[in-house]
């Protein structure tokens, strides 16, 4: 379980730094982005009549390779259309977790009334729509510097950059753990289905009036000290799981992703918005997102593979909250050392 939940993050490595680089070279995010989902589309067309496991692994890894780079895309475009529209970026971002919670509960439905064959038909609706949309968004890079290799590697370079992303790797870790394995965990407590589906439901609903609310006032808080901040709670929202005997315990601490996963998101695209100027954005956003589902998705998924094998699942929560506890204590140190943005905060 634990290797199949690592390719995924595998692809998505590569194909995030080729579409980021891409992106900011060429100036071209809004026609890659429409590429992006003509991919999927392409990749989803093909699965249709298939029915051999090892063809259908392969047209599958084609729909990861165009499926990944998406969200760092949008998150750039976004942050972008945040900036030069004078708005916030997590008001912005907060129609997301709607979009997901809304479709989560009207996707079940129709599954839950028509069968899971109808999976790849829903699919195929929502990212031909989301293609079409693709054509008539702002261009929020055409005003922006040339790309410059070695500018980019100046930035990356540095050690407040470098303390960074490690930092975000070892909170990443720990979200991919409880994002890989709670299902797995509850369907051992006996959980049914509609309860795994509560458990996710809660998690999203939750993050929307956070997001309100670091619209509104998460500019007068250091980047840094909510990190930790949002770092701590994951260890505590880790370390309670481990310790969870009925699924209802799961779902309830679900909520708690709006005081772990909200904060730490949109903190830490505001802190890298500080650190690598609006003309790298789509790097720096694909290498966010390299680190965020790519190399903690492969590490969450091998590492808590193994535990879970020799060791059980409340290990697995376990040591993702070490993983939580390091990461509140480095961006506790970063604090401290005096690591500083580089640009204003974004709005």
């Amino acid at each position: 379980m634990g290797a199949i939940y690592s390719v995924g993050p595998i692809l998505s490595i590569a194909a995030n730094l080729i579409v980021g680089l891409l992106s900011d070279v060429t100036k071209s995010l809004r026609r890659l982005l429409s590429l992006m989902f003509a991919g999927q589309i392409l990749a989803l067309a093909l699965l249709l009549p298939q029915k051999e496991f090892g063809i259908m692994a392969g047209v599958m890894a084609l729909f990861y390779l165009f499926q990944t780079p998406v969200n760092s895309m949008l998150d750039s475009m976004t942050l972008l259309a945040a900036d030069q529209l004078n708005r916030s970026f997590p008001a912005i971002r907060m129609f997301g977790s709607l979009g997901y919670a809304v479709s989560a509960v009207a996707f079940g439905y129709l599954l839950q009334q028509y069968g899971s064959n109808w999976t790849i038909v829903i699919a195929l609706c929502t990212i031909g729509l989301s293609f079409i949309f693709s054509f008539i968004v702002g261009d929020y890079q055409a005003s922006l510097k040339k790309f410059e290799f070695g500018g980019l590697w100046g930035i990356l370079r540095r050690v407040d950059t470098i303390g960074f992303f490690a930092m975000i790797m070892l909170v990443s870790v720990a979200h991919r753990m409880n994002e890989g394995f709670l299902s797995i965990a509850m369907r051992e407590l006996g959980a049914r289905d509609t309860v795994i589906g509560a458990a996710s439901l809660a998690s999203s609903v939750s993050e929307i009036p956070m997001f309100f609310l670091l619209a509104k006032f998460g500019h007068r808080f250091k980047e840094l000290t909510l990190l930790a901040i949002a770092s701590f709670l994951y260890m505590i929202r880790l370390g309670l799981l481990s310790t969870a005997t009925e699924p209802w315990m799961m779902v309830a601490l679900q909520a708690m992703h709006s005081v772990t996963f909200a904060i730490f998101y949109i903190t830490a695209l505001r802190f890298l918005q500080t650190l690598i100027p609006d003309e790298f954005r789509s790097s720096g956003q694909a290498l966010f997102a390299m680190v965020w589902t790519g190399v903690a998705g492969v590490i969450a998924g091998t590492v808590g593979g193994a535990l879970y094998d020799s060791l059980g699942l409340a290990y697995v929560f376990r040591t993702g909250a070490v993983f939580a506890l390091a990461a509140m204590c480095g961006f506790l140190y970063l604090y401290f050392r005096g690591t500083s943005p580089t640009r204003d905060s974004m709005p």
